[in-house]
């Protein structure tokens, strides 16, 4: 059986006029242990980038924050010039003085500059989509987002998001910039932002869900197990399935640092899950479904 693609996933319209393939590709591992420095076998991360725009992915997920800026480099040494149609998602908003920390830093003078230098990393005029990567609660909100219309405005940046927000501040944002993208944690297990996804699929906006797979109890569920057996695939790739089906706006970005995990998660995007699959699987969240 041929190695499906992306395309298989359906298409998304980020902010209306990027059309990207609905099955992304998070970058985060692209970094080092910890997300801090480079990737321990750098050539290895650069081949993984490489077979992911060979299957199709054309939305790939970073932040200046991954090594820090490790994680852009790479995808700009791994793939520019970039394949007509390539969008490349990054974030700011983030202080990493040291591995394991991270802190948020929305001043609006470091969020213009942090824009500014990850468009110079990967070598564009203009950063596609760029993301809020959290909101700074100790800058007044509004700064932050007329920092983010500036970016707009200055051309540095086409499209704006905001990561692990609620309806409120996407609607606060929305008095500034239109916001294309939501990138809130959410997984098969963990739909704490299940009114957010309702909210973005209402208005067009693109929802990408970071932490996609979950981990450990998520996998090992039963009706996950069980449900992936008679589509002969993994409860990952079930778990994928299930966000694609989801709705429309749903963006997955899964990770990997390995090619043979990210051919199986690309194939994840040609499953189409029946009715009754679909209704199991979305009672694991509601504990309905039995663990092991």
């Amino acid at each position: 059986m041929a190695q499906p693609t992306a395309a298989a996933s359906g298409q998304f319209a980020i902010g209306g006029d990027l059309t990207v393939n609905r099955l992304g590709f998070g970058a985060l591992w692209v970094a080092g242990k910890d997300v801090w420095g480079e990737a321990e076998d750098r050539p290895a991360a650069l081949d993984l980038l490489r077979e992911a725009a060979k299957l199709g992915v054309n939305l790939i997920d970073t932040a200046d924050s991954y090594g820090p800026h490790t994680s852009e480099q790479a995808i700009h040494d791994a793939l520019a010039p970039y394949p007509k149609g390539l969008v490349v998602a990054t974030k700011g908003g983030y202080a990493r003085p040291a591995p394991y920390a991270w802190i948020p830093l929305g001043r609006p003078e470091y969020l213009i500059q942090s824009a500014k230098l990850s468009a110079r990393r990967l070598g564009v005029k203009t950063l596609d989509l760029w993301q809020l990567h959290r909101v700074d609660p100790r800058v007044p909100i509004g700064e932050q987002f007329d920092a983010i219309a500036t970016l707009i405005r200055e051309g540095v940046v086409r499209h704006a998001g905001l990561s692990e927000v609620g309806i409120e501040e996407i609607e606060a944002a929305q008095k500034h910039f239109p916001v294309a993208t939501v990138q809130n944690l959410y997984n098969v297990a963990n739909r704490h932002s299940e009114a957010v996804l309702d909210w973005c699929e209402a208005h067009g906006v693109g929802f990408m869900p970071w932490y996609p797979l979950g981990q450990g109890s998520v996998l090992s569920n039963e009706t996950l197990q069980r449900v992936a057996a008679k589509y002969d695939s993994s409860p990952t790739q079930l778990a994928l399935a299930w966000l694609l089906r989801r709705s429309p706006v749903m963006l997955p970005i899964p990770g990997t640092s390995r090619i043979a995990h990210l051919r199986e998660n690309v194939a994840a995007a040609a499953i189409q899950l029946a009715d009754e699959d679909f209704e199991a699987l979305s009672a694991i969240s509601e504990g309905r479904a039995r663990r092991r």
